[in-house]
Formats: C-alpha cells, sequence, structure tokens
C-alpha cells in the first residue's frame, strides 16, 4: 500500500479498543459480522424508478450470505414485470453484495435491492429474533392460496365519487350503495382460488360462482352498480 510521506514520516500510536463490530440480531442469534457470509435473515423492501409511474415489493431470504429465495411483485408499470421475470432468475444464488452491485434492469428493482440490503446488514429483518429464521419457501406465504399477489386498485373524482376495483379479497364486481347513494358494499371474485379451482379441472363457470363474495353490506342494499362501467 502507497503512502504519502507525511504519513511515513508519522510515529507509530498503538491502537487500544479491538473489540470488532456490534452484534446484529440474525435469526435468534448475535452476530458480530465481519465477512458476507456471517448475514442472514428475510426480510421485506420497496423501490420505486426514477419517474415513480411504478413500483416493486423485494422479498429475500438470505441463509449465510446467499440469496436463497427471492419473490418479486411489481405495480404500476408494464415493463417491469419482465424486469421482475428476470430478476427472480438472477437473485437465488447470488451473495447480497453481488445482487447490490448487479443490474437488474429496473430502478425500482435496485432501489428495492438497496432498501433490503441495508435491512439485512443491519440485522432489521423479520427474522432477526426467529431461531433458525425461516425455511426456504415462507417467500411464498405472503401470496396466499392460489399464489396471487394481494392488490388494492380504487379510483376516485371529485365529480363521480369512488370505484373500488380490486380488494385484498379480490376482483370488484359490483359496488352497493345504500339510500344516500354511499358505498355499503361490494362483491368480488377471488381470481387465486377461482384459477386454482379451473387449474383442477373445475367448470370456469362453477369456479367463479364457487368464488364469488360479498362485503359489508351488500345484500339488500338500495342499488348496485359496475365499477368499470357506471
Amino acid at each position: 500500500m502507497q503512502c504519502s510521506r507525511e504519513v511515513e514520516e508519522m510515529v507509530c500510536v498503538a491502537k487500544g479498543p479491538k473489540h470488532g463490530p456490534a452484534p446484529i440480531p440474525e435469526e435468534g442469534l448475535w452476530v458480530k459480522a465481519k465477512q458476507i457470509t456471517d448475514i442472514s435473515g428475510l426480510t421485506h423492501g420497496v423501490g420505486w424508478c426514477a419517474p415513480q409511474q411504478g413500483a416493486c415489493k423485494l422479498t429475500l431470504n438470505v441463509k449465510a450470505g446467499i440469496i436463497e429465495e427471492a419473490l418479486v411483485e411489481t405495480l404500476g408499470c408494464s415493463g417491469m414485470t419482465h424486469s421482475a421475470a428476470m430478476a427472480a432468475e438472477i437473485l437465488p444464488g447470488k451473495t447480497i453484495l453481488e445482487a447490490l452491485n448487479t443490474d437488474l434492469v429496473c430502478d425500482a428493482i435496485n432501489t428495492a435491492m438497496r432498501e433490503l440490503f441495508l435491512q439485512i446488514a443491519y440485522g432489521r429483518t423479520q427474522t432477526a429474533f426467529s431461531e433458525d429464521g425461516l425455511p426456504i419457501g415462507a417467500g411464498l406465504e405472503d401470496l396466499g392460496k392460489g399464489l396471487r399477489s394481494q392488490v388494492g386498485t380504487m379510483y376516485g373524482t371529485k365529480q363521480k365519487g369512488v370505484r373500488y376495483l380490486e380488494m385484498a379479497e379480490g376482483y370488484v364486481t359490483q359496488l352497493a350503495l345504500d339510500k344516500n347513494d354511499e358505498v355499503c358494499g361490494y362483491q368480488f371474485v377471488n381470481l387465486g382460488k377461482m384459477m386454482e379451482a379451473i387449474r383442477k379441472g373445475v367448470d370456469p363457470a362453477e369456479a367463479v360462482a364457487k368464488n364469488t363474495g360479498t362485503y359489508g353490506q351488500f345484500n339488500g342494499a338500495a342499488k348496485y352498480i359496475d365499477p368499470r362501467a357506471k
């Protein structure tokens, strides 16, 4: 290592404390992380792109510094979905340092990776105090039955009011309005469960009927509207 003349001429002063890094919580242990292989944990992070037209939720399950599982969920940008397909293939098998310095094509996914790296490196994971962390496959628990992301889509205008388009329960098919024309409930189709039934051979019409439900004071409402057509 090259030093300047000023440094070369300095007198050596002995270093005092040598206590190493502060311990961080990892999967039920306190770990003094000195290298990438010392890092483990499962957590989520959210990223956004430069024009902020889309967002990414990234879930990583890291064991001994290696990304063993990745879940990439995107919203608001059609191009981002294709980038997510690449990222889900690229990320597993990389160390978190490699992943941080990998071009994941989409700004939102890159930003999510950065935010996740910070959480994992500082021990701010969801498995910080869970002994042995979570098994590979735990990331899918966020999706629930049918392995479909939970999506909420609402739209409203001052002139015409609100339209519920998609709730956590599913795709909204009807809004129920009371006598004051205020929303009092809705009907929905759980697309994840519906498609799972169709995949297993159930007739599509039957699958729709079996996975249609209501929320709130839907029955007996004064009026019903299609939120996409009226």
